[in-house]
């Protein structure tokens, strides 16, 4: 599951015009660099959800062939990060499922973190594992962070006056049961982290190599910079 149906408002002016995943970071739109992973992985099949300029989306999406993309159309009402999944979880099937955001980019260490994630779920356990990023460090990101980690995994969220070591890098495996008895309509998946938490079913996996934070125009540059130095 790609989410890439939100409008973008951090990143205007461009996204008045264009779809967020739509704008290029080192020659290549966002959805793209997502979707490559994703290929990357093995994933064959890949649910989008559009909203915001979504014909400009499923224009773009039409000539992609790995993976082979599947359309949730939220047109009517934009559904929110847990709701645009819940919506989509007819089409995602019954099983685990890596879900993206489709602005996260990041640079893997020796070992594709798609592959570390899929390694590391275990569903007796876990109705979630995201792949977390350290909050000092990562290209474009001045936040708080998200999570406390414990020894084992379990993650535990940011009290609101402190700081966190980690933040959310926006990969994901999720299980549906995350979404049982959730509300239909717009929802947020943080809502559903909070619930998975109390249980003591949401794990982290700390990445390795280099997330960045695209969320702005301006970290549009420092990611770009991040990615040739890499290749150099």
């Amino acid at each position: 599951m790609i989410l890439a149906a939100g409008l973008g408002t951090r990143m205007r002016p461009l996204t008045d015009t264009l779809p967020k995943p739509l704008v290029k970071v080192a020659g290549r739109p966002l959805i793209d660099h997502v979707l490559d992973r994703l290929a990357e992985a093995g994933v064959e099949r890949a649910v989008v959800n559009v909203h915001h300029l979504a014909d400009q989306m499923q224009h773009h999406l039409a000539h992609r062939k790995k993976p082979e993309i599947v359309i949730s159309d939220e047109r009517g009402l934009l559904l929110g990060t847990g709701g645009g999944v819940k919506k989509a979880l007819s089409q995602l099937g019954d099983t685990p499922f890596f879900h993206v955001n489709s602005d996260t980019i990041w640079i893997d260490g020796v070992k594709p973190n798609l592959a570390r994630l899929a390694e590391a779920f275990d569903p007796l356990e876990m109705d979630a594992l995201l792949l977390l990023a350290p909050t000092a460090g990562s290209i474009g990101y001045s936040g708080r962070g998200d999570f406390a980690m414990a020894a084992d995994g379990r993650l535990h969220k940011r009290a609101e006056q402190e700081v966190a070591p980690f933040v959310y890098a926006g990969a994901a495996i999720l299980s549906p049961a995350l979404f049982k008895g959730a509300p239909d309509g717009e929802l947020s998946l943080t809502t559903l982290f909070d619930k998975a938490s109390q249980v003591h079913r949401l794990y982290g996996l700390r990445m390795q190599g280099l997330w960045m934070h695209v969320g702005s125009p301006e970290a549009i540059a420092l990611a770009e910079a991040a990615i040739k130095a890499s290749a150099t």
